[in-house]
This record gives C-alpha cells, sequence and structure tokens, in this order.
C-alpha cells in the first residue's frame, strides 16, 4: 500500500481512537447537541482546536524527532506502548462495562419546546458567550488532552517521515468526522449512547483499532 495512504488511514484511526471517548469535551458537545443550541459554535472550536494542537504536534514534536534518528526508535516504541495502554484501558472497560454518557438532566424534552416536566430548565438558555468559555475550557485547560494531542500524535507522526503530513491530514479528518456527526446526530445518538452495552461495544472496538495501529507502528 502507497505509504501515504498508510499514514493517512494511521492518523485518522488514531485520532478517533483518542477522542472517542468518554470526556468532558465531548460531554458539552452531546448536551449541546441534545439542547439543538450553539452546536455549530461547539463543532467549530472543537475542529479548529485540535486541527491547531495536531498541526502542533506534527510540526513541532514530529519535526524534532526527525531530526534526530535515534529519537525516532524511542517514539516509535513509545508511543506503541502508550497506545497499548490506551488499548488496555478500554478493553478493561468493555469487559466491566458501567460506561455512559448522559446529558444534563436540564435537556429539553421536544425540539425547543417545554417538556413534560416544564419549568426553570426549559427556559433557561445559556448565552452564546457562556457555551463558548464552557467549551474552550475543557478544550485548553485539559492537560492529559493536550498531551495526547500534541505530543502522542506528534511523536506517532515522526514514524511516518515525510508522510507525517498525510498522517496530519487524516487526524484532522478524524476529529472533524467526529465532531461534526457527534454534534449534529446528538439528538439520534444520544438514546444510544446512554445504554452500556453500546460503550462495551464502542469501548472494545476501539481497543482493537488501538492494538493493530501498535502492531504496524512497531513493525514499521
Amino acid at each position: 500500500m502507497d505509504p501515504s495512504i498508510v499514514a493517512l488511514l494511521s492518523g485518522l484511526g488514531l485520532c478517533l481512537g483518542l477522542i472517542v471517548s468518554i470526556g468532558a469535551q465531548n460531554a458539552v458537545v452531546l448536551r449541546q447537541g441534545l439542547r439543538r443550541e450553539h452546536v455549530g459554535l461547539v463543532v467549530l472550536v472543537c475542529v479548529v482546536s485540535d486541527a491547531i494542537l495536531q498541526a502542533i504536534g506534527v510540526a513541532g514534536v514530529a519535526t524534532l524527532v526527525t531530526s534526530q534518528p535515534w529519537l525516532e526508535t524511542v517514539a516509535r516504541w513509545a508511543g506503541a506502548l502508550f497506545i497499548l495502554g490506551y488499548a488496555f484501558l478500554s478493553a478493561r472497560r468493555a469487559w466491566r462495562g458501567g460506561g455512559s454518557l448522559e446529558a444534563a438532566a436540564d435537556e429539553p424534552a421536544g425540539t425547543g419546546a417545554e417538556g413534560a416536566g416544564g419549568g426553570v430548565a426549559t427556559r433557561t438558555r445559556r448565552s452564546r458567550l457562556v457555551t463558548l468559555g464552557t467549551i474552550l475550557a475543557v478544550t485548553w485547560l485539559n492537560p492529559h488532552a493536550i498531551v495526547e494531542t500534541t505530543v502522542v500524535l506528534g511523536s506517532v507522526a515522526a514514524t511516518h517521515g515525510a508522510e507525517r503530513w498525510w498522517f496530519l491530514a487524516g487526524g484532522i479528518a478524524g476529529s472533524t468526522l467526529w465532531f461534526v456527526v457527534f454534534g449534529y446526530c446528538a439528538r439520534f445518538l444520544g438514546p444510544l449512547l446512554r445504554t452500556e452495552r453500546a460503550w462495551r461495544i464502542l469501548d472494545g472496538a476501539i481497543a482493537a483499532v488501538m492494538v493493530v495501529i501498535a502492531i504496524t507502528l512497531v513493525a514499521g
């Protein structure tokens, strides 16, 4: 297979594996999607922020690694170990269960109309400024997510050498696809993603993808 295609698919798979997980950012995206409130703004912030962080990782970390041959080997094995660790955690969640992704309790029951409970929740709308501040905070004030996006993706991208920009393209495509679908299809995905079984299947799939990526990374 063409190296550029391999790099593209690797970036796509790894990014989706890292981003499709229960977390504060996805919780905000789901909540706003269910409320059908400022969805475009939230999705745009997530997509642009993730693209910037990935670009920093590839342009910075990956460029540094490729300039030092010995770092390429370190990055290859370190990346594989991290990915395998992530796969283990996903597999454990799939085995144990208990996962779910609940929206806020104040989500509306319909398309903007008051639900059966009525009350304050359905009449209260977050302002665009509050929504913007919330999604920026959970995106840029999360050290773990930033390390994953810049260091991990950057290190793995470096193993693709000159094709690392294809890896970046795949990563950006993956995050864009996820946030757009997750944000705008939340009204359909919400009921499904509340079930433990759905998250066990999803975590199992993530674990499998991560193991494949780790093996191909070590195998070169």
